[in-house]
Formats: structure tokens, C-alpha cells, sequence
């Protein structure tokens, strides 16, 4: 007897159908999968045969031969399970193909028949759709995040039992239905206003939220460096629908997504420590998985002591900076991961902390201080839009009446900003103006004649980059759309100047 049921598997973040078929074939009981499973699918034999027989279904007694089609794909993870029993049970009997044609059957079974959380189920969801399957059944735990897919109907089970039931038409599981237009912003973490002083740096952080670019901060220990990293949040917008599926599908394979949260809408904010390996910074592993670089997508991947982190996972960095995305090669094939980020950098500027600081005496040679400097690689810090000295706060600052601007006001400006992107980026792949190329740098930042001559006089004296040029006109872009200008004036190119490194950071 032969049955056939579908699955699907995850290679990276896109998904292929694959085919169970089970054969039930006379001889001594013996239970076989094949198609290039790895160990978790090989378990499922334990785990299918103590579900079927705890539900109240019956394990067939004989040769059973599993096969995971196409061949050549390889298969990881318990996801197969739901759909190998489905195969057993229409193989004895127990259901009819014509119950589960047109359906996508994902889940991991326990012994007693329950159906467990599953990751990467949002991509799968999404293969089944573009494959035009009407059907498809998930754990109930991960119905919500497969609802995220439109035109298909998702059927969130709670058990095999329950699944048979509902097969046969003996109890009917509604669709499952996930509505995010009632989300709103919410953020626990520090706010602008909990900061005191430092309000060029609170500038800085507004021009780079709103164009999306690159920020380093350097500064002595204490100035505040991390506290206004971590509040950079608080006035990023929301996720867009477009980029909230990206960011999710990411976190969905990655096994990280939430339950009560199927869709993320926050921007993601990832802070790895400096002894991240490269694999855990970047991704890698013998199944490539995303790595902090892919898991900040759509977000902010903030290195404190940036200095710290191993030289080639910085060097690393700059492909993925450069590009949004990162392509992960191994023996078997190539894998590639979004990695569309705004990099925030904190670090001191010599070993000791204080080597800008007016009043404390830094006690690093010279050579030290440019060994340090020296671990960012001159095209990572070309890569980086903003530079911004974080100076110790005065005490008059920190004890001073009022309170500063909180991060609800900049968002709003923040917003504004991202708007106007909106408008000049629609019906494109770009989003901010920090993905913009040479051709849209011509196109879309026009200057006033004397801008024109202040940034001729900046590339000469500066010495800047064709890198560099562009992403100082991409500053000023931003820094004009935030000022609600047209054409980028004298005024915005030089703020967008003084943002520029004067030496190796």
C-alpha cells in the first residue's frame, strides 16, 4: 500500500515542498526513512509510532518505508512528523488521500499525540501559497504566526487525534485568523529623556534613525555612550507590514519568535557581546542559520566596545553593510540571509578611556592608541556615515532643572522623515535613504551652488572616498528631508561634514 502526504523543509529562508510517501510492505515490522534525513527526522519513528498508537490509531504490524522527496534535499528537524503519521494513516485505512489532498501537513509530535511548537512554520506557510495548496495544518501554537499568510487556510490542531476527527468530519477546527492592525508602539527600555546633556549626540541619533545610516560613538568610560545606543530604539518607527514579514520570517526560522507575538512589529534591537564568534555574529554553522547580523535585520545591531570583537567578524561586517544581505558557502551550496541594518558602534578612543577626555591624563603610549585605533579597518569606518565624540557630562548638566526632550517628540520628526523617504522610494526596493546607489545619489539629492562648492572644498581637504562622497550627500539628504527642504543647502552639507571621521577611529 502506498500513501502520500506533503511537508515541507526550510534551506535558508526560502522553502521547498517535499513529498512523504510511505510504502507498507509485507515482512518482520521495521520502520525506515530515507531522502537524506538528519537525526532529528530519523527519531520521528519513535516519536509517529508512540503518537499513533496513544491517539487511539492503529501502527501497522509491517515494513514501512518512508521517503522524503526530492531526494537530494536534505531534511532537519521534527517538522515531518505530523505529516509522515498522516501518511501512515492513509496507508491503513484510517484516512482517505481525498481528506488531505491539497493540504500541507507541519508539526512535531510528542508521545501522547500533542502537536508542538515548530519553528520556521511562517516560510513553510508561505511555500504552501505559492504552490496554490488550499489547506494547511500547524501546531495551534504556531497557528497565529501562519495566519500571518493570506490565501490559505490554516488550520491550527492541538493533537493527531484532533486532526483525524476533523478529517473525517467528526469535529470541525475553525480557520485561524491574526489581525495586526491593532498594534502599537510599545517600548520598556530607556528614553531620551532619561538622558541628561549630550544633545549634539541626541542630533546625531535622529539624523541616523531617520535615514537609516550607521552611527559610531566614541567617547571616555561613563560619558553615556551605551545608554544612548540602547535608547535609539525609542524613537525608531514601526515596522512596516513588508518589513515586519521579513524580520519575522527570520526569527521564525531561527526559532525565536514569540508566541504571544507572532508578527514583530518593534524594530529589532540585537547587542551581542564582544566574544560573539564569528558563526554566532555573522551565521554559519553545518545547517547555515541567520547569525546577530540577520536577527537585527530591519533593526540596529549595536557592538559595545566595538574595538573588542575578533578582527575578521568585523571585517565581515562590510559586505552585508555594503549589500543587506550575507551569503553564507559551504560544500553543499550557498545560503543567503537579509542583513539590512543600522550599525551602532560604542568605543573608547584609546585602551585606558581617556585619551579625549580634557581633564583626565591618558595613560597609553602613542603606539597603543594607534594599535587600537587601528583594529577598525579603514573601509569599515568609511562605512559608518556617522562619527560622533561623546564627551563626559558636566555636573551642571546632570543636576540641572527641566526635562530634556522625550523620545515620543524626535520619533515624531522621525517619522516625518521616514514619510518623505516613503514618497520619493515608492514603488522601489528601497526604504530609506541610506540604500541609496551612485545612480539615485544623482537623481534624488540636487545642491544649492554652494553646497556644491562645500563639498568640492570637504572631498579635497578631507580627502574623501567616492564611498564617502556618496554617503556624506546621503547624510545631507536625510539631514534636508528632516528640515522638510527640497534641495540640500549649505547648511545641511556641512552638519553632514561634521560628521565625518577626522582621523582612524
Amino acid at each position: 500500500m502506498l500513501a502520500k502526504a506533503l511537508s515541507c523543509a526550510v534551506v535558508g529562508l526560502e522553502s521547498a515542498l517535499v513529498e512523504v510517501e510511505v510504502d507498507l510492505a509485507p515482512g518482520l515490522p521495521h520502520f525506515a526513512i530515507v531522502g537524506l534525513p538528519d537525526a532529528a527526522v530519523q527519531e520521528a519513528r519513535e516519536r509517529v509510532r508512540a503518537a499513533i498508537k496513544n491517539s487511539g490509531g492503529h501502527f501497522p504490524g509491517t515494513r514501512i518505508t518512508v521517503n522524503l522527496a526530492p531526494a537530494d534535499l536534505k531534511k532537519e528537524g521534527p517538522s515531518y512528523d505530523l505529516a509522515i503519521a498522516v501518511g501512515i494513516l492513509i496507508a491503513v485505512g484510517q484516512v482517505t488521500p481525498e481528506q488531505t489532498c491539497d493540504s500541507l501537513f507541519l508539526g512535531e509530535l510528542s508521545f501522547d499525540g500533542a502537536l508542538r511548537h515548530t519553528q520556521g512554520i511562517l516560510p513553510m506557510v508561505m511555500a504552501a501559497r505559492e504552490h496554490r495548496l488550499r489547506r494547511v495544518f500547524v501546531p495551534h501554537v504556531n497557528a497565529a504566526e501562519a495566519a500571518l499568510v493570506h490565501d490559505v487556510e490554516v488550520i491550527g490542531v492541538t493533537s493527531l487525534a484532533q486532526l483525524v476527527r476533523h478529517l473525517a468530519g467528526i469535529e470541525s477546527i475553525p480557520p485561524a485568523q491574526y489581525h495586526p492592525e491593532n498594534a502599537r508602539f510599545e517600548w520598556n527600555g530607556p528614553d531620551m529623556s532619561d538622558i541628561r546633556g549630550q544633545e549634539h549626540v541626541k542630533r546625531a541619533l535622529e539624523v541616523a534613525a531617520a535615514g537609516g545610516h550607521n552611527i559610531a560613538l566614541s567617547g571616555p568610560p561613563g560619558s553615556g555612550k551605551t545608554l544612548l545606543a540602547r535608547a535609539l530604539p525609542s524613537i525608531l518607527p514601526m515596522l512596516s507590514l513588508d518589513e515586519a514579514m521579513e524580520t519575522t520570517k527570520v526569527y521564525s526560522v531561527s526559532g525565536l519568535l514569540p508566541s504571544d507575538r507572532p508578527l514583530i512589529l518593534q524594530r529589532p534591537f540585537r547587542a551581542p557581546h564582544y566574544t560573539v564568534s564569528h558563526a554566532g555574529l555573522v551565521g554559519g554553522g553545518q545547517w547555515p542559520r541567520p547569525g546577530e547580523i540577520s536577527l537585527a535585520h530591519r533593526g540596529v545591531l549595536f557592538l559595545d566596545e566595538m574595538a573588542e570583537f575578533a578582527h575578521n567578524s568585523l571585517e565581515a561586517l562590510r559586505q552585508p553593510l555594503e549589500d543587506g544581505v550575507v551569503t553564507i558557502s559551504r560544500a553543499q551550496g550557498s545560503v543567503t540571509f537579509p542583513a539590512k541594518f543600522m550599525l551602532v558602534g560604542a568605543m573608547n578612543p584609546c585602551p585606558c578611556g581617556f585619551a579625549s577626555d580634557p581633564d583626565r591624563e591618558c595613560t597609553c603610549t602613542q603606539q597603543q592608541i594607534l594599535r587600537y585605533q587601528k583594529k577598525l579597518s579603514g573601509p569599515l569606518v568609511d562605512r559608518i556615515d556617522v562619527h560622533v565624540e561623546v564627551p563626559r557630562v558636566e555636573y551642571d548638566k546632570l543636576t540641572g532643572i527641566g526635562t530634556p526632550e522625550s523620545s515620543v517628540d524626535i520619533r515624531r520628526r522621525v517619522e516625518r522623515g521616514r514619510a518623505v523617504q516613503g514618497k520619493r522610494f515608492a514603488g522601489t526596493r528601497m526604504v530609506t535613504n541610506a540604500d541609496m546607489g551612485p545612480k539615485e545619489v544623482r537623481e534624488l539629492c540636487p545642491i544649492e551652488p554652494a553646497a556644491q562648492t562645500l563639498i568640492k572644498a570637504a572631498v579635497q581637504q578631507l580627502h574623501l572616498s567616492a564611498r564617502a562622497f556618496h554617503r556624506t550627500l546621503k547624510l545631507a539628504r536625510t539631514i534636508a528631508d528632516l528640515a522638510d527642504a527640497e534641495i540640500i543647502g549649505a547648511a545641511h552639507i556641512a552638519e553632514a561634514i561634521q560628521y565625518r571621521p577626522r582621523a582612524v577611529v
